[in-house]
Protein backbone atom coordinates (compact mmCIF):
# COMPACT_ATOMS: atom_id res chain seq x y z
CA UNK A 1 0.00 0.00 0.00
CA UNK A 2 1.11 3.21 -1.03
CA UNK A 3 2.41 5.85 1.73
CA UNK A 4 -0.73 8.22 0.63
CA UNK A 5 -3.21 5.82 1.25
CA UNK A 6 -2.00 4.55 4.39
CA UNK A 7 -2.29 8.35 5.52
CA UNK A 8 -5.97 7.76 4.26
CA UNK A 9 -6.55 5.04 6.30
CA UNK A 10 -4.93 6.31 9.45
CA UNK A 11 -7.08 9.39 9.37
CA UNK A 12 -10.13 7.82 9.30
CA UNK A 13 -9.37 5.88 12.16
CA UNK A 14 -8.33 9.49 13.73
CA UNK A 15 -11.52 10.50 12.75
CA UNK A 16 -14.28 7.77 13.86
CA UNK A 17 -11.66 8.01 17.42
CA UNK A 18 -12.64 11.43 17.93
CA UNK A 19 -15.86 11.46 17.25
CA UNK A 20 -16.58 8.52 19.75
CA UNK A 21 -14.55 10.48 21.98
CA UNK A 22 -16.62 13.69 21.88
CA UNK A 23 -20.05 11.21 22.00
CA UNK A 24 -18.32 9.76 25.59
CA UNK A 25 -17.26 12.91 26.17
CA UNK A 26 -14.23 15.26 27.38
CA UNK A 27 -12.83 12.87 29.64
CA UNK A 28 -12.79 10.05 27.46
CA UNK A 29 -11.92 11.80 24.53
CA UNK A 30 -8.87 13.07 26.40
CA UNK A 31 -8.54 9.13 27.53
CA UNK A 32 -8.98 7.97 24.29
CA UNK A 33 -6.33 10.45 22.51
CA UNK A 34 -3.40 9.73 25.84
CA UNK A 35 -4.55 5.88 24.98
CA UNK A 36 -2.12 4.14 22.52
CA UNK A 37 -3.73 0.77 22.25
CA UNK A 38 -6.03 2.11 19.40
CA UNK A 39 -3.43 4.10 18.03
CA UNK A 40 -2.18 0.63 16.12
CA UNK A 41 -5.56 0.70 14.18
CA UNK A 42 -4.33 3.67 12.30
CA UNK A 43 -1.48 1.92 11.13
CA UNK A 44 -3.12 -1.06 9.34
CA UNK A 45 -6.53 0.43 8.99
CA UNK A 46 -8.61 -2.17 11.72
CA UNK A 47 -10.22 -1.53 15.18
CA UNK A 48 -7.90 -2.31 17.89
CA UNK A 49 -9.15 -3.97 21.00
CA UNK A 50 -9.00 -1.83 24.36
CA UNK A 51 -6.03 -3.76 26.14
CA UNK A 52 -7.68 -5.62 29.22
CA UNK A 53 -7.78 -4.09 32.71
CA UNK A 54 -4.88 -4.53 34.55
CA UNK A 55 -2.41 -5.85 31.96
CA UNK A 56 -0.39 -4.44 30.21
CA UNK A 57 -0.14 -3.98 26.45
CA UNK A 58 2.46 -5.80 24.63
CA UNK A 59 5.50 -4.01 23.40
CA UNK A 60 6.41 -0.75 23.60
CA UNK A 61 3.78 2.32 23.35
CA UNK A 62 3.13 4.08 20.39
CA UNK A 63 2.41 7.22 19.50
CA UNK A 64 -0.52 8.90 18.95
CA UNK A 65 -0.57 9.80 14.67
CA UNK A 66 -0.92 12.93 14.22
CA UNK A 67 -2.82 13.78 10.27
CA UNK A 68 -0.64 16.12 7.96
CA UNK A 69 -3.37 18.86 7.62
CA UNK A 70 -4.64 18.68 11.00
CA UNK A 71 -7.27 17.02 13.14
CA UNK A 72 -10.77 16.63 12.40
CA UNK A 73 -14.07 17.80 14.13
CA UNK A 74 -14.14 21.80 16.25
CA UNK A 75 -10.82 22.86 16.94
CA UNK A 76 -9.01 20.34 15.23
CA UNK A 77 -6.70 22.58 13.05
CA UNK A 78 -7.80 20.71 9.80
CA UNK A 79 -7.07 22.78 6.91
CA UNK A 80 -7.95 22.08 3.47
CA UNK A 81 -4.68 23.49 1.25
CA UNK A 82 -1.35 23.11 2.45
CA UNK A 83 1.17 26.04 1.39
CA UNK A 84 4.31 25.58 -0.93
CA UNK A 85 7.08 25.33 0.74
CA UNK A 86 9.32 29.07 0.67
CA UNK A 87 12.04 28.56 -2.33
CA UNK A 88 15.69 30.16 -1.17
CA UNK A 89 18.86 30.41 -3.41
CA UNK A 90 21.96 30.03 -1.59
CA UNK A 91 25.34 28.70 -3.21
CA UNK A 92 27.21 25.08 -3.34
CA UNK A 93 28.92 25.64 -0.45
CA UNK A 94 26.03 27.24 2.65
CA UNK A 95 23.99 24.45 0.63
CA UNK A 96 26.17 21.66 -0.29
CA UNK A 97 24.40 19.08 2.70
CA UNK A 98 20.84 20.30 2.36
CA UNK A 99 18.47 17.60 2.38
CA UNK A 100 15.87 17.53 -0.12
CA UNK A 101 18.13 17.81 -3.16
CA UNK A 102 18.24 21.55 -4.49
CA UNK A 103 17.80 22.17 -7.95
CA UNK A 104 18.58 24.71 -9.96
CA UNK A 105 16.91 27.28 -11.75
CA UNK A 106 16.22 29.16 -14.92
CA UNK A 107 16.14 32.30 -14.00
CA UNK A 108 19.20 34.81 -15.07
CA UNK A 109 21.19 36.24 -11.92
CA UNK A 110 23.54 38.28 -13.97
CA UNK A 111 22.96 41.93 -13.15
CA UNK A 112 21.01 44.06 -10.52
CA UNK A 113 18.49 42.46 -8.65
CA UNK A 114 14.85 43.56 -10.30
CA UNK A 115 12.36 41.67 -8.22
CA UNK A 116 11.75 37.54 -7.60
CA UNK A 117 9.68 35.35 -10.01
CA UNK A 118 5.83 35.54 -9.99
CA UNK A 119 5.32 31.72 -10.26
CA UNK A 120 8.56 30.12 -8.64
CA UNK A 121 9.57 32.97 -6.14
CA UNK A 122 13.25 32.95 -7.41
CA UNK A 123 15.24 35.70 -7.86
CA UNK A 124 15.68 37.62 -11.17
CA UNK A 125 18.47 39.89 -11.90
CA UNK A 126 19.46 42.06 -15.00
CA UNK A 127 20.08 44.89 -16.87
CA UNK A 128 20.91 45.59 -20.81
CA UNK A 129 24.89 45.84 -20.00
CA UNK A 130 25.35 43.34 -17.57
CA UNK A 131 23.49 41.13 -20.29
CA UNK A 132 25.09 42.25 -23.26
CA UNK A 133 28.94 42.17 -21.53
CA UNK A 134 28.85 39.63 -18.95
CA UNK A 135 26.15 37.15 -20.00
CA UNK A 136 26.02 37.84 -23.57
CA UNK A 137 22.51 36.94 -23.30
CA UNK A 138 21.34 40.42 -25.33
CA UNK A 139 22.99 41.70 -28.94
CA UNK A 140 22.29 44.99 -28.20
CA UNK A 141 22.33 46.89 -24.74
CA UNK A 142 18.91 48.57 -24.68
CA UNK A 143 15.83 48.44 -22.89
CA UNK A 144 12.29 49.25 -24.86
CA UNK A 145 9.54 49.46 -21.82
CA UNK A 146 6.11 49.85 -22.86
CA UNK A 147 3.06 49.84 -20.05
CA UNK A 148 0.00 51.58 -18.61
CA UNK A 149 0.72 54.56 -16.60
CA UNK A 150 0.80 54.07 -12.85
CA UNK A 151 2.06 50.45 -13.18
CA UNK A 152 5.58 50.88 -12.34
CA UNK A 153 7.44 51.23 -15.33
CA UNK A 154 9.89 54.21 -14.33
CA UNK A 155 10.57 52.43 -10.59
CA UNK A 156 11.98 49.68 -12.48
CA UNK A 157 14.48 51.22 -14.16
CA UNK A 158 14.98 53.61 -11.25
CA UNK A 159 16.02 50.59 -9.56
CA UNK A 160 18.72 49.38 -12.71
CA UNK A 161 20.13 52.54 -12.24
CA UNK A 162 20.85 52.76 -8.87
CA UNK A 163 22.14 49.43 -9.39
CA UNK A 164 24.36 50.26 -12.09
CA UNK A 165 25.67 53.17 -10.20
CA UNK A 166 26.65 50.81 -7.49
CA UNK A 167 28.82 48.82 -10.39
CA UNK A 168 30.64 52.07 -11.67
CA UNK A 169 28.17 52.98 -14.45
CA UNK A 170 27.38 56.32 -14.38
CA UNK A 171 23.62 56.87 -15.04
CA UNK A 172 22.51 59.96 -17.79
CA UNK A 173 18.96 61.32 -17.55
CA UNK A 174 19.51 63.22 -20.34
CA UNK A 175 15.84 65.54 -20.50
CA UNK A 176 13.88 64.17 -16.79
CA UNK A 177 10.53 66.30 -17.43
CA UNK A 178 8.64 64.83 -14.25
CA UNK A 179 11.14 65.02 -12.97
CA UNK A 180 11.34 61.31 -11.76
CA UNK A 181 14.96 60.73 -11.56
CA UNK A 182 16.64 64.14 -9.62
CA UNK A 183 16.34 62.92 -6.47
CA UNK A 184 17.83 59.59 -6.98
CA UNK A 185 20.89 61.36 -8.85
CA UNK A 186 21.34 63.82 -6.24
CA UNK A 187 20.81 60.71 -3.56
CA UNK A 188 24.34 58.83 -5.46
CA UNK A 189 26.28 62.02 -5.20
CA UNK A 190 25.29 62.99 -8.60
CA UNK A 191 25.02 66.51 -10.35
CA UNK A 192 21.89 67.77 -11.24
CA UNK A 193 21.17 70.34 -13.78
CA UNK A 194 18.29 72.46 -14.30
CA UNK A 195 16.92 73.51 -17.96
CA UNK A 196 14.63 76.53 -18.17
CA UNK A 197 13.40 79.97 -18.03
CA UNK A 198 14.75 81.59 -15.39
CA UNK A 199 16.66 78.31 -14.28
CA UNK A 200 19.26 77.65 -16.54
CA UNK A 201 20.43 77.99 -19.99
CA UNK A 202 22.58 76.06 -22.42
CA UNK A 203 24.93 77.54 -24.74
CA UNK A 204 24.79 75.57 -27.98
CA UNK A 205 28.27 76.79 -29.55
CA UNK A 206 30.12 75.64 -25.97
CA UNK A 207 32.37 72.84 -27.14
CA UNK A 208 31.98 71.63 -23.26
CA UNK A 209 33.84 68.32 -23.06
CA UNK A 210 34.83 67.21 -26.04
CA UNK A 211 36.49 70.78 -26.43
CA UNK A 212 38.20 70.15 -23.38
CA UNK A 213 39.22 66.85 -24.07
CA UNK A 214 40.54 67.55 -27.88
CA UNK A 215 43.02 70.43 -25.80
CA UNK A 216 44.55 67.69 -23.42
CA UNK A 217 44.84 65.19 -25.88
CA UNK A 218 46.70 67.30 -28.37
CA UNK A 219 48.03 65.83 -31.55
CA UNK A 220 46.36 64.55 -34.50
CA UNK A 221 43.47 62.72 -32.12
CA UNK A 222 43.11 65.77 -30.61
CA UNK A 223 42.73 67.75 -34.01
CA UNK A 224 39.84 64.67 -35.16
CA UNK A 225 37.81 65.28 -32.09
CA UNK A 226 37.93 69.33 -32.71
CA UNK A 227 36.36 68.70 -35.83
CA UNK A 228 33.69 65.90 -34.27
CA UNK A 229 33.29 69.07 -31.78
CA UNK A 230 32.53 71.45 -35.22
CA UNK A 231 30.18 68.98 -36.45
CA UNK A 232 28.33 68.52 -33.43
CA UNK A 233 27.87 72.31 -33.15
CA UNK A 234 26.76 72.91 -36.28
CA UNK A 235 23.92 70.03 -36.03
CA UNK A 236 22.84 71.81 -32.97
CA UNK A 237 22.29 74.96 -34.47
CA UNK A 238 21.04 73.47 -37.55
CA UNK A 239 18.35 71.56 -35.23
CA UNK A 240 16.93 74.97 -33.18
CA UNK A 241 16.65 76.55 -36.97
CA UNK A 242 14.69 73.66 -37.86
CA UNK A 243 12.40 73.74 -34.60
CA UNK A 244 11.68 77.44 -34.91
CA UNK A 245 11.30 77.71 -38.85
CA UNK A 246 9.65 73.85 -38.50
CA UNK A 247 11.35 72.52 -41.67
CA UNK A 248 14.38 71.48 -42.13
CA UNK A 249 17.57 73.88 -43.26
CA UNK A 250 18.74 74.39 -47.11
CA UNK A 251 21.68 72.92 -47.57
CA UNK A 252 23.67 75.87 -49.15
CA UNK A 253 22.78 77.70 -45.87
CA UNK A 254 24.26 74.73 -43.40
CA UNK A 255 27.53 75.58 -45.86
CA UNK A 256 27.44 79.33 -44.45
CA UNK A 257 26.91 78.02 -41.16
CA UNK A 258 29.80 76.39 -41.14
CA UNK A 259 31.75 79.32 -42.52
CA UNK A 260 30.80 81.10 -39.67
CA UNK A 261 31.18 78.74 -37.06
CA UNK A 262 35.22 78.31 -38.28
CA UNK A 263 35.64 82.03 -38.77
CA UNK A 264 34.26 82.62 -34.61
CA UNK A 265 36.90 79.38 -33.35
CA UNK A 266 39.82 81.05 -34.90
CA UNK A 267 39.05 84.69 -33.89
CA UNK A 268 37.38 83.64 -29.99
CA UNK A 269 40.06 83.67 -27.43
CA UNK A 270 40.95 80.37 -25.68
CA UNK A 271 38.30 80.02 -22.55
CA UNK A 272 35.90 82.22 -23.96
CA UNK A 273 33.08 79.96 -25.48
CA UNK A 274 31.08 81.79 -28.39
CA UNK A 275 27.56 82.99 -28.07
CA UNK A 276 24.35 82.68 -30.79
CA UNK A 277 24.59 86.30 -31.22
CA UNK A 278 28.00 86.16 -32.44
CA UNK A 279 26.70 84.67 -35.50
CA UNK A 280 24.49 87.43 -36.37
CA UNK A 281 27.91 89.61 -35.76
CA UNK A 282 29.53 87.79 -38.33
CA UNK A 283 26.49 87.64 -40.90
CA UNK A 284 26.62 91.37 -40.41
CA UNK A 285 30.13 91.51 -41.01
CA UNK A 286 30.13 89.71 -44.26
CA UNK A 287 33.93 88.19 -43.77
CA UNK A 288 36.03 86.56 -47.20
CA UNK A 289 35.11 83.37 -45.77
CA UNK A 290 31.27 83.50 -45.55
CA UNK A 291 30.98 85.11 -48.48
CA UNK A 292 33.07 82.90 -50.86
CA UNK A 293 30.75 80.27 -49.51
CA UNK A 294 27.17 82.19 -50.65
CA UNK A 295 29.25 82.71 -54.28
CA UNK A 296 28.01 86.32 -53.98
CA UNK A 297 31.09 87.46 -56.45
CA UNK A 298 31.71 90.66 -54.70
CA UNK A 299 28.08 92.12 -55.00
CA UNK A 300 26.83 92.98 -51.57
CA UNK A 301 23.22 92.58 -52.52
CA UNK A 302 23.56 88.54 -53.83
CA UNK A 303 25.12 88.42 -50.46
CA UNK A 304 22.19 89.51 -48.32
CA UNK A 305 20.36 87.31 -50.07
CA UNK A 306 22.03 84.40 -49.56
CA UNK A 307 22.40 85.14 -45.52
CA UNK A 308 19.10 86.96 -44.91
CA UNK A 309 16.89 84.05 -44.48
CA UNK A 310 19.15 82.26 -41.93
CA UNK A 311 20.12 85.45 -40.36
CA UNK A 312 16.01 85.90 -40.03
CA UNK A 313 15.67 82.48 -38.64
CA UNK A 314 18.94 83.66 -35.90
CA UNK A 315 16.84 86.28 -35.36
CA UNK A 316 13.72 83.81 -33.99
CA UNK A 317 15.88 82.14 -32.15
CA UNK A 318 17.24 85.02 -30.01
CA UNK A 319 14.31 86.85 -30.20
CA UNK A 320 11.48 84.45 -29.65
CA UNK A 321 10.60 81.75 -27.27
CA UNK A 322 14.12 80.01 -27.26
CA UNK A 323 16.26 83.36 -26.59
CA UNK A 324 16.15 82.86 -23.22
CA UNK A 325 17.60 79.39 -22.90
CA UNK A 326 19.86 79.67 -25.87
CA UNK A 327 21.19 83.03 -25.84
CA UNK A 328 23.76 82.78 -23.10
CA UNK A 329 26.42 81.35 -21.90
CA UNK A 330 25.67 77.90 -19.70
CA UNK A 331 24.76 77.80 -16.58
CA UNK A 332 25.83 74.73 -15.39
CA UNK A 333 28.53 72.64 -17.29
CA UNK A 334 28.33 68.57 -17.14
CA UNK A 335 31.05 67.60 -14.82
CA UNK A 336 32.80 64.37 -16.55
CA UNK A 337 33.61 62.75 -13.20
CA UNK A 338 30.34 62.59 -12.05
CA UNK A 339 29.27 59.78 -10.42
CA UNK A 340 25.45 60.48 -12.57
CA UNK A 341 23.95 63.17 -13.99
CA UNK A 342 20.28 64.45 -14.69
CA UNK A 343 19.04 67.46 -17.08
CA UNK A 344 16.01 68.78 -15.67
CA UNK A 345 13.64 70.12 -17.88
CA UNK A 346 10.63 69.39 -15.86
CA UNK A 347 10.27 73.67 -15.27
CA UNK A 348 9.19 73.73 -18.85
CA UNK A 349 5.66 73.71 -19.81
CA UNK A 350 3.78 71.21 -21.34
CA UNK A 351 2.49 73.22 -24.08
CA UNK A 352 5.51 74.94 -25.21
CA UNK A 353 6.43 72.24 -27.46
CA UNK A 354 9.27 74.20 -29.38
CA UNK A 355 11.68 75.07 -26.02
CA UNK A 356 10.87 71.39 -25.23
CA UNK A 357 12.17 70.06 -28.01
CA UNK A 358 14.90 72.28 -28.19
CA UNK A 359 16.16 71.97 -24.42
CA UNK A 360 16.07 67.88 -25.22
CA UNK A 361 18.47 68.26 -28.14
CA UNK A 362 20.68 70.51 -27.09
CA UNK A 363 20.76 68.01 -23.35
CA UNK A 364 21.26 64.84 -25.66
CA UNK A 365 23.93 66.95 -27.70
CA UNK A 366 25.69 67.61 -24.54
CA UNK A 367 25.65 64.85 -23.13
CA UNK A 368 26.53 62.70 -25.73
CA UNK A 369 29.43 64.64 -25.80
CA UNK A 370 30.33 63.94 -22.71
CA UNK A 371 30.14 60.41 -23.50
CA UNK A 372 32.45 61.01 -26.34
CA UNK A 373 35.13 63.12 -24.80
CA UNK A 374 35.08 60.34 -21.91
CA UNK A 375 36.29 57.87 -24.51
CA UNK A 376 38.70 59.62 -26.74
CA UNK A 377 40.33 60.31 -23.06
CA UNK A 378 40.19 56.50 -22.02
CA UNK A 379 41.78 55.30 -25.60
CA UNK A 380 44.46 58.15 -25.13
CA UNK A 381 45.28 56.61 -22.06
CA UNK A 382 44.76 59.89 -19.84
CA UNK A 383 41.36 58.56 -18.17
CA UNK A 384 39.90 54.88 -17.29
CA UNK A 385 37.34 53.57 -19.19
CA UNK A 386 33.84 54.44 -18.14
CA UNK A 387 30.32 52.90 -19.15
CA UNK A 388 27.10 55.04 -19.29
CA UNK A 389 23.18 54.37 -19.01
CA UNK A 390 21.25 56.88 -20.25
CA UNK A 391 17.31 56.84 -19.70
CA UNK A 392 14.64 58.39 -22.15
CA UNK A 393 11.24 58.54 -20.14
CA UNK A 394 8.00 59.92 -21.45
CA UNK A 395 9.30 58.87 -24.98
CA UNK A 396 5.84 59.91 -26.69
CA UNK A 397 6.61 63.59 -25.77
CA UNK A 398 10.29 64.17 -27.18
CA UNK A 399 8.86 62.43 -30.39
CA UNK A 400 6.00 64.70 -31.13
CA UNK A 401 8.11 67.89 -30.35
CA UNK A 402 10.16 67.55 -33.16
CA UNK A 403 11.21 65.26 -35.74
CA UNK A 404 15.03 65.82 -35.22
CA UNK A 405 14.72 63.96 -32.14
CA UNK A 406 13.77 60.79 -33.67
CA UNK A 407 16.82 60.65 -36.11
CA UNK A 408 18.84 61.40 -32.87
CA UNK A 409 17.12 58.26 -30.98
CA UNK A 410 17.43 56.16 -34.31
CA UNK A 411 21.26 56.42 -34.36
CA UNK A 412 21.57 56.45 -30.54
CA UNK A 413 19.77 52.75 -30.77
CA UNK A 414 22.18 51.88 -33.86
CA UNK A 415 25.39 53.18 -32.91
CA UNK A 416 25.32 52.83 -28.40
CA UNK A 417 27.63 49.43 -29.03
CA UNK A 418 30.22 51.64 -30.28
CA UNK A 419 29.48 54.40 -27.95
CA UNK A 420 29.75 52.34 -24.91
CA UNK A 421 26.49 53.58 -24.07
CA UNK A 422 23.04 51.58 -22.48
CA UNK A 423 19.96 53.02 -22.73
CA UNK A 424 16.37 52.39 -21.74
CA UNK A 425 13.51 54.05 -24.06
CA UNK A 426 10.28 54.39 -21.54
CA UNK A 427 6.51 54.94 -23.15
CA UNK A 428 2.59 53.64 -23.08
CA UNK A 429 2.10 52.23 -26.14
CA UNK A 430 3.51 50.81 -29.80
CA UNK A 431 0.79 53.45 -30.66
CA UNK A 432 2.56 56.54 -29.50
CA UNK A 433 4.74 56.28 -32.77
CA UNK A 434 1.62 56.48 -35.03
CA UNK A 435 0.85 60.06 -33.77
CA UNK A 436 4.03 61.27 -35.68
CA UNK A 437 4.34 63.18 -38.36
CA UNK A 438 5.93 61.47 -41.33
CA UNK A 439 5.94 57.92 -42.51
CA UNK A 440 9.83 57.90 -42.03
CA UNK A 441 9.36 58.88 -38.40
CA UNK A 442 6.55 56.75 -37.58
CA UNK A 443 8.85 53.76 -39.12
CA UNK A 444 12.05 55.01 -37.32
CA UNK A 445 9.75 54.79 -33.91
CA UNK A 446 8.76 51.56 -34.42
CA UNK A 447 12.25 50.32 -35.02
CA UNK A 448 13.50 51.66 -31.75
CA UNK A 449 10.97 48.28 -30.51
CA UNK A 450 12.47 45.75 -32.80
CA UNK A 451 16.24 46.65 -32.03
CA UNK A 452 15.63 46.85 -28.34
CA UNK A 453 17.55 43.69 -26.70
CA UNK A 454 15.43 44.13 -23.56
CA UNK A 455 11.46 44.35 -23.83
CA UNK A 456 9.60 44.52 -20.78
CA UNK A 457 6.21 44.63 -20.95
CA UNK A 458 3.77 46.06 -18.00
CA UNK A 459 -0.04 46.00 -17.67
CA UNK A 460 -1.04 46.54 -21.27
CA UNK A 461 -4.59 46.09 -22.81
CA UNK A 462 -5.11 42.98 -25.19
CA UNK A 463 -5.20 44.40 -28.57
CA UNK A 464 -1.73 46.36 -27.81
CA UNK A 465 -0.66 43.05 -26.74
CA UNK A 466 -1.76 41.39 -30.18
CA UNK A 467 0.50 44.11 -32.19
CA UNK A 468 3.61 43.79 -29.81
CA UNK A 469 3.49 40.06 -30.34
CA UNK A 470 3.75 41.01 -33.96
CA UNK A 471 6.92 42.36 -33.05
CA UNK A 472 8.33 40.71 -30.08
CA UNK A 473 7.15 37.27 -30.37
CA UNK A 474 4.60 36.48 -27.81
CA UNK A 475 2.96 33.10 -27.12
CA UNK A 476 -1.27 33.12 -25.76
CA UNK A 477 -0.06 32.34 -22.12
CA UNK A 478 1.87 35.42 -21.96
CA UNK A 479 -0.45 37.95 -23.76
CA UNK A 480 -3.60 36.55 -21.26
CA UNK A 481 -1.00 37.20 -18.17
CA UNK A 482 0.27 40.73 -19.58
CA UNK A 483 -3.44 41.32 -20.62
CA UNK A 484 -4.09 40.82 -16.87
CA UNK A 485 -2.31 42.99 -15.20
CA UNK A 486 -4.10 46.00 -16.80
CA UNK A 487 -7.40 45.55 -14.97
CA UNK A 488 -8.45 47.94 -12.50
CA UNK A 489 -8.89 47.14 -8.56
CA UNK A 490 -12.27 45.86 -7.90
CA UNK A 491 -15.75 48.09 -7.14
CA UNK A 492 -15.58 46.66 -3.62
CA UNK A 493 -12.07 47.48 -2.58
CA UNK A 494 -11.95 50.66 0.03
CA UNK A 495 -8.45 49.98 1.35
CA UNK A 496 -6.26 53.13 1.88
CA UNK A 497 -3.16 51.69 -0.15
CA UNK A 498 -5.02 49.46 -2.04
CA UNK A 499 -3.01 48.97 -5.33
CA UNK A 500 -4.22 48.23 -8.99
CA UNK A 501 -2.95 44.09 -9.47
CA UNK A 502 -0.77 44.73 -12.40
CA UNK A 503 1.61 47.40 -10.39
CA UNK A 504 5.57 46.23 -9.73
CA UNK A 505 4.51 43.11 -12.38
CA UNK A 506 6.26 42.93 -15.62
CA UNK A 507 7.38 40.28 -18.30
CA UNK A 508 10.88 40.53 -19.07
CA UNK A 509 10.98 38.99 -23.16
CA UNK A 510 14.60 38.70 -24.93
CA UNK A 511 14.76 37.37 -28.45
CA UNK A 512 12.33 34.38 -29.29
CA UNK A 513 12.95 32.88 -25.56
CA UNK A 514 10.36 32.33 -22.98
CA UNK A 515 9.42 35.43 -21.11
CA UNK A 516 10.31 35.68 -16.99
CA UNK A 517 7.18 37.40 -15.31
CA UNK A 518 8.42 38.94 -12.12
CA UNK A 519 7.42 41.02 -9.21
CA UNK A 520 8.99 44.19 -7.83
CA UNK A 521 8.61 44.74 -3.90
CA UNK A 522 10.66 48.57 -3.81
CA UNK A 523 12.48 49.55 -0.40
CA UNK A 524 11.29 52.29 1.50
CA UNK A 525 14.12 54.58 0.47
CA UNK A 526 13.26 53.77 -3.17
CA UNK A 527 9.66 54.62 -2.36
CA UNK A 528 11.00 58.20 -0.69
CA UNK A 529 13.37 59.13 -3.82
CA UNK A 530 11.01 57.82 -6.44
CA UNK A 531 7.59 59.22 -6.05
CA UNK A 532 5.80 60.03 -9.71
CA UNK A 533 2.34 60.95 -7.46
CA UNK A 534 4.28 64.00 -5.59
CA UNK A 535 1.28 65.96 -6.85
CA UNK A 536 -1.24 63.72 -5.24
CA UNK A 537 0.27 63.43 -1.96
CA UNK A 538 -1.76 64.73 0.73
CA UNK A 539 -0.27 67.47 2.60
CA UNK A 540 -0.87 67.56 6.14
CA UNK A 541 -0.11 70.97 7.30
CA UNK A 542 -2.13 72.01 4.28
CA UNK A 543 -5.34 70.04 5.37
CA UNK A 544 -4.13 71.10 9.22
CA UNK A 545 -4.59 74.81 7.78
CA UNK A 546 -7.87 74.27 5.81
CA UNK A 547 -9.47 72.32 9.13
CA UNK A 548 -8.31 75.86 11.17
CA UNK A 549 -9.18 78.35 8.79
CA UNK A 550 -12.99 76.68 8.31
CA UNK A 551 -12.97 76.31 12.09
CA UNK A 552 -12.46 80.08 12.33
CA UNK A 553 -15.47 80.65 9.67
CA UNK A 554 -17.66 78.73 11.65
CA UNK A 555 -16.96 80.97 14.70
CA UNK A 556 -17.13 84.29 12.71
CA UNK A 557 -20.38 83.17 11.46
CA UNK A 558 -21.58 82.60 14.85
CA UNK A 559 -20.73 85.53 15.90
CA UNK A 560 -22.20 88.07 13.68
CA UNK A 561 -25.43 86.17 13.55
CA UNK A 562 -25.16 86.46 17.59
CA UNK A 563 -24.53 90.59 16.76
CA UNK A 564 -27.35 91.44 14.45
CA UNK A 565 -30.09 88.75 16.04
CA UNK A 566 -32.95 90.71 17.80
CA UNK A 567 -32.71 91.29 21.74
CA UNK A 568 -35.35 89.17 23.59
CA UNK A 569 -36.64 90.87 26.46
CA UNK A 570 -35.39 89.23 29.56
CA UNK A 571 -37.23 86.93 31.57
CA UNK A 572 -38.84 88.36 34.66
CA UNK A 573 -37.96 86.39 38.12
CA UNK A 574 -40.57 83.92 39.12
CA UNK A 575 -43.53 84.90 41.44
CA UNK A 576 -43.18 88.76 40.19
CA UNK A 577 -45.13 90.48 37.37
CA UNK A 578 -43.72 92.86 35.17
CA UNK A 579 -44.32 96.38 35.79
Amino acid sequence: MSRRGEEKRAELADRLAEEAGWRDGPGALLSTALDPSWTESGRNGKPAKRAAKGKKASGPPKELFVPPRGWYGPGGGRVGHMDPPTMWRATTVQACGMWPFAAGSGSPMTGVPLGQHLFTGATVCGDPLNWFTRARYISNPSLFMLGMPGLGKSTLVNRMLIGLAATGVVPLVLGDLKPDYADTVRALGGQVISIGRGRGGINVLDPGAMGAAATRIGGEAGEVLKAETHGRVLNMVAALVTIVRGRPMDDHEQSVLSAVLHHIRERTPLGRPALLPDLLRVLTEGPDRVRAVTLDRGDDTRYRDAVDPLHRSLLGILDGPLGDTFASETSTRIDPDAPAVCIDISGIGEADTQLTAAAMLAAWSDGLGTVAASHALADAGLAPRRWFFTVLDELWRPLRAASGIVDRIDALTRLNRSLGLGDAKITHTLKDAEALGTDSDRAKARGFVERAGMVVCAGLPKAEMEELGKVVGLSRREIELVSSWSSPPGWGVTGEHEEPPGRGRFLIKVGGRPGIPIKVAITDAERELHNTNTRWTPNETAVEQSVAYAARQVARTAERRALTAPQEPPVPPAGRWPA
